[in-house]
């Protein structure tokens, strides 16, 4: 902890503290950039699998639902049968995306540091 930093900055619901947990996934962020990215802030469930490789349907969902719960995407039941469901962001969801944006920059640019990382852990 920093000299001076007030305690209650890092107590167990803290704000930084519960970010974090919503980036305990690799998958929040990622489903929020490719909305975004790609999608346009909204997407069907099948489109959002087909455009992020190596994500299971349980895991896909699994990371949809904490999402809603979270109060950064909404979940649109259409009425044909079977019924079209799809993903949108929410305000929140966009305010959310600023710094995954950044953090993904960030990674684009550094591409190079982190091959370097990964050539030291093999």
């Amino acid at each position: 902890m920093q000299a001076g930093s007030n305690e209650d900055e890092w107590r167990e619901d803290c704000a930084p503290r519960r970010i974090l947990t919503m980036f305990a996934t690799k998958w929040t962020s990622m489903v929020l950039h490719t909305l975004h990215a790609r999608h346009g802030g909204a997407a069907r469930t099948g489109a959002l699998q087909r455009s992020l490789p190596g994500i299971s349907q349980k895991m896909l969902t699994q990371t949809l639902r904490r999402m809603e719960e979270a109060g950064l995407l909404t979940r649109h039941v259409g009425d044909g049968m079977p019924p079209a469901v799809e993903y949108r962001l929410t305000v929140l969801g966009r305010r959310f995306l600023e710094p995954v944006e950044m953090l993904y920059g960030w990674a684009r640019d550094n591409a190079d540091a982190l091959d370097a990382l990964g050539e030291r852990r093999g």
